[in-house]
């Protein structure tokens, strides 16, 4: 198993189907092919072996999407860096992973070559000029993409890992809790999600997809390898601007999109938006943080089908979505934005998931009693890069530990409550940060909010929401 499988068999079947659109751009699934192979050749000829790393630090661009394959093909580890993350961060990334090459867009450039110390491994540094934003030049010392790959040979597509356990790709977690850690993928996992992807977003011939979720985040939760495998067409994106999301979706008929909750407030409250209903419905999967009922009821105004996922940089994205039941169809919209709001089952290669107490003990299924969420399988990385210590940690008891707090439903479907970090306890009881903000949103002036814990004399911790008004709007 190997995503790099699924663009062959794409290859075999859609030769001539457009693959990929950005700006003027139109790529046939061939097109698509030949610059993988090429890249691939030119990695291969720039002495890239079979485990060594190579690092991209870009936005939604055609070329990251073709490194998802590129790289894979060739044996190496593709390291998609965060491109929000500052000079220090990116340095350490590409110091802790040890990155052989790294390819980096103009307009990111600063964040590599301010990295303090300079960069230990010495990697070659190469230049991603991206003519649809109009950044020209070589800021970084080394090549352009383009002349990295000029005359390289194409490399035929068919390929195999020696062993499906071979890493595909590192992830490196925020920093939030320290220095960030790099999780690793293998070809079995990322082949198995993608198809996960695949069957729970109904991805197939007709799918558009549009590149809203960051190609770095989760290796787009698996979604570069799952479109493709269904023959689907990839349209690129920049920069999230709602206007320029409305503006594609109509111009590309786009059938899918993807992102955190952030993103669906973003295009909801688009001045461009105002009005609007899809039809058909967009398929929108959402995760990264819990959706309220308000925004999934906005959505469903906008024609817009949201799946709730749940899952962590550690589960390859999305381990956990909400499947919508046939009784839930008739539920008023604000039922139906509640029992979606739930982060639900597993995904059908992602079984293995409970909720547990501190004795590793199975809570009972009464959507109160509250647990961590637990899992393991396929679809669970390999472990922490270099980092014994933090993955002997994570896998305590022969199950990955999220962090997360939950409850379990009568039905079986899962909702989260908080992080265990996170967890307010005032006077002995447990406040869930996630109620109190779906409560504080309902708020018709309200446009988001944080709960946070607060010290307290009395009751030791209480709740503090941090509110942004709507536009126009004021508040006590």
């Amino acid at each position: 198993m190997t995503p790099v499988a699924l663009l062959e068999r794409t290859l075999r079947v859609f030769p001539n189907k457009i693959a990929l659109i950005y700006g003027e751009t139109r790529w046939t699934y061939q097109r698509l092919a030949e610059e993988v192979g090429r890249l691939a050749g030119a990695l291969q000829r720039a002495g890239i072996q079979p485990g060594d790393r190579v690092a991209f630090l870009a936005p939604n661009i055609p070329e990251l999407l073709v490194a998802h394959f590129a790289v894979l093909r060739v044996g190496a580890v593709l390291v998609a860096i965060n491109t929000r993350l500052n000079a220090a961060e990116v340095g350490y990334i590409l110091d802790h992973s040890g990155a052989k090459i790294v390819f980096c867009d103009t307009e990111l450039a600063p964040q590599v070559a301010d990295a303090p110390g300079g960069l230990a491994e010495n990697p070659l540094l190469v230049n991603i000029e991206d003519p649809v934003a109009g950044f020209r030049g070589s800021p970084l010392d080394g090549p352009t993409y383009a002349e990295f790959v000029d005359a390289a040979p194409v490399l035929p597509i068919s390929w195999a890992p020696d062993d499906e356990q071979d890493l595909t790709s590192l992830n490196y977690t925020s920093g939030t809790t320290g220095r960030p850690k790099g999780v690793m993928y293998t070809h079995r996992g990322a082949f198995l999600n993608a198809l996960g992807e695949m069957i729970v977003h109904d991805l197939g011939r007709d799918t558009v997809y549009l590149w809203t979720l960051p190609l770095f985040h989760c290796n787009g939760w698996c979604f570069p390898w799952g479109v493709t495998g269904a023959g689907g067409t990839h349209v690129m994106l920049r920069a999230i601007e709602p206007a320029k999301i409305l503006e594609l979706i109509r111009q590309e008929r786009v059938s899918h999109f993807n992102g955190a909750p952030t993103v669906l407030l973003m295009l909801s409250e688009a001045p461009e938006a105002q009005g609007v209903h899809f039809d058909p419905p967009i398929r929108v999967a959402t995760g990264g943080a819990p959706p309220s009922p308000t925004i999934l009821r906005r959505m469903e105004e906008l024609g817009i089908r949201v799946t709730h996922l749940y899952g962590l940089t550690e589960t390859y994205g999305p381990h956990v979505y909400c499947e919508m039941q046939a009784s839930w169809e008739g539920l008023d919209p604000d039922g139906k934005a509640r029992v979606m709001a739930r982060q639900g089952v597993p995904y059908h290669h992602a079984t293995h998931l409970r909720i547990v107490d501190d004795a590793m003990a199975d809570v009972p299924a009464d959507g109160e009693t509250m647990g961590e969420v637990v899992m393991r399988g396929n679809n669970v990385m390999k472990g922490y890069f270099r980092d014994e210590e933090a993955t002997k940690a994570a896998f305590a008891g022969g199950w990955f530990h999220s962090g997360d707090l939950g409850v379990v439903h009568e039905d079986g479907y899962i909702e989260l409550r908080d992080r265990k970090k996170d967890i307010i306890i005032s006077g002995g009881e447990n406040i869930s940060t996630i109620e109190v903000e779906h409560v504080v949103v309902t708020h018709p002036s309200v446009l988001e909010v944080a709960v946070v814990a607060m010290p307290h004399e009395r009751w030791g911790e209480v709740p503090k929401a941090f509110v942004s008004l709507k536009p126009g709007k004021d508040l006590t």
